[in-house]
């Protein structure tokens, strides 16, 4: 079998890896209510999608970093032998408190395929090719938070939840044979010592900041002592990572890294893109939902559009990354993504849906962008010895954004929502309350017909407008990405047909 068979196939086994990690929790989010009715625990339920959230912000600089010392393959086999372990564990679990654990377990094993898989492309590509297949792995990549929750809500209207996680092990393994049979990497690996203080104090700080932002609010006011105090060990221990990585002969992060103009602007942009895009894929389904009073309940379905902007996004910065730098690339991105932005901001309940169609693919193309080229960049003109960590890191960085997105964004939309519905329900306020806590009768057609007309129409009103507000609040960030572009200098991927393709680990 020639080369290029091998190393279609190791693409293949990757694509296959990172569709599969991904999209996991957006597949779960949908198969939820199911899930709950079955094993009950409502009041937990927040464990479910955290815990594989948290394990895996925690274990991305973590297995970026040992890919780089040890290599590539053995951590991404790792990461996809626990991640089915985890997969088939929750489809047998019968407590939302099991299930969480085994969620937690998945994650762990997510954590190392998601940076792992985008490093190992640029290690088997040559440069002429790095492009072209960061642009395939990055449309599979925007493409996983749209089909996620389509093919959970199918899964579980059809089969059952429990095959929202058994769907995970054919294709894993399928994923596990290819990367077994034709990935080559050299058995040198580097004998270095781990940063195990830096490890501990990084997955404790995320840990805690996690759990600060998934249960504050919701399970806990922000000013309780469990809030103050979850936020206050993340302080302090983040506060020693970065101490203890000053002195690591091998940090997990290296700072270093940051004092390159490039690597630091695509980490910039990565966390602003991931806190910003969230909050489309969440907030876009609803307004469909609650302001137009369609029957489409599939998110899926309702953002396709915004799929197939990103996708081609993703591919256009890909094979452009050869022909323009990466700052000029950036520079339409982020300026489409704006203009989509600001059209979404502006949407009422009087918006067609060919209009909002329009804004969802604009908003999606200039998402997409990032999706491929932001791994490229972070890792440009890195060693090999450094790709892992460099990759790794920028994955981390646009996973808490969109933690973070979710947060801070969701708070602010609720808070627009209740004062709105609170203000114009004023005269009578045991109707505003009574309103507020039964809001989700607007998205089920038979409770919402018995909504009397004036109720009905407040609310719609007011959804649409936090909504729509919460659009505009994100042009805030993405103003802070146009200056990070600006820093991204006149860099862009070298194409040397001499260029060695598959580095080895040095000793």
């Amino acid at each position: 079998m020639g080369e290029q068979t091998n190393l279609r196939l190791v693409l293949t086994g990757l694509l296959l890896a990172i569709l599969m990690a991904a999209m996991d929790n957006t597949i779960v989010a949908t198969a939820l209510g199911s899930i709950l009715a079955d094993l009950g625990g409502v009041e937990s339920y927040v464990w479910i999608t955290s815990a594989y959230a948290v394990a895996v912000l925690a274990g991305m600089p973590i297995f970026g970093k040992l890919s780089d010392m040890y290599g590539r393959k053995r951590f991404f086999v790792f990461g996809l032998t626990i991640f089915l372990i985890g997969s088939a564990l929750c489809g047998i679990a019968e407590s939302v408190p099991q299930l969480a654990v085994y969620r937690a377990i998945q994650g762990i094993g997510g954590g190392a395929l998601l940076p792992i898989a985008f490093t190992i492309v640029f290690d088997v590509f040559p440069p002429e090719k790095r492009g072209k297949m960061t642009g395939l792995l990055g449309a599979v990549f925007g493409a996983s938070s749209v089909l996620g929750p389509l093919l959970g809500a199918f899964i579980t209207d059809t089969i059952s939840w429990h095959w929202v996680f058994y769907v995970n092990v054919p294709i894993g393994i399928a994923s596990l044979v290819l990367i077994l049979r034709f990935y080559k990497e050299t058995r040198q690996h580097a004998k270095l010592k781990i940063d195990w203080l830096g490890a501990f104090t990084l997955v404790t700080a995320i840990v805690s900041l996690m759990f600060g932002l998934e249960l504050g609010g919701k399970e806990f006011a922000w000013a309780s002592w469990q809030s103050i105090s979850l936020f206050s060990i993340f302080i302090v221990f983040f506060i020693v990572f970065l101490w203890a990585e000053t002195k690591a002969s091998e940090p997990i992060i290296s700072f270093w890294m940051f004092k390159n103009r490039l690597f630091a602007s695509s980490q910039v942009l990565a966390f602003i893109y991931g806190a910003t895009f969230v909050g489309l894929t969440i907030f876009i389904p609803i307004f469909v939902q609650a302001v137009y009073g369609g029957s489409a309940t599939n998110a899926g379905i309702i953002l396709m559009p915004m799929l197939l902007g990103s996708v081609v996004g993703s591919a256009f910065a890909g094979f452009a990354q050869s022909k323009m730098t990466y700052r000029k690339i950036m520079v339409i991105s982020v300026v489409v993504y704006a203009i989509g932005m600001i059209f979404m901001s502006t949407i009422t309940p009087d918006t067609s849906r060919l209009l909002l169609t329009i804004y969802m693919i604009l908003v999606g193309l200039g998402v997409g962008f990032s999706f491929s080229l932001l791994p490229s960049a972070s890792v440009h003109k890195m060693d090999y010895r450094h790709r892992g960590s460099a990759n790794s890191t920028n994955s981390f960085f646009r996973s808490l954004g969109l933690a973070l997105g979710i947060t801070i964004f969701g708070s602010l939309q609720t808070k627009l929502l209740t004062n709105e519905i609170t203000t114009k329900l004023g005269a009578s306020g045991n109707q505003a309350a009574s309103t507020i806590d039964n809001l989700q009768t607007v998205f089920q057609p038979e409770q919402r017909a018995q909504i009397p007309s004036n109720i009905l129409e407040v609310i719609v009103n007011a959804m649409s407008n936090s909504i729509s507000a919460t659009f505009l609040w994100s042009l805030i960030p993405i103003a802070i990405a146009v200056v990070a572009v600006y820093f991204m200098g006149n860099e862009k991927l070298e194409v040397s047909k001499n260029a060695p393709a598959n580095e080895p680990l040095q000793d």
